[in-house]
């Protein structure tokens, strides 16, 4: 179960993102564009186009 707190930094990617993307294509995502590392503790947050869904993206040091 993920636990948010204040102790994470929060990161919204403001372009559209496929929503069909698994966390591999995301956290290319993270690298590619946002050139942030996905393998920090950082949380990254995806929207789609109409922003209708949301996907957020954590790693626990043992997985996504």
């Amino acid at each position: 179960m993920l636990h948010l707190s204040t102790h994470c930094a929060y990161y919204l990617y403001t372009g559209h993102a496929d929503m069909r993307n698994g966390f591999d294509g995301l956290s290319g995502l993270v690298r590619s564009k946002m050139y942030l590392d996905p393998l920090s503790s950082s949380v990254y947050i995806f929207m789609n186009r109409r922003r209708t869904h949301v996907k957020l993206l954590f790693w626990e040091g043992d997985g996504f």
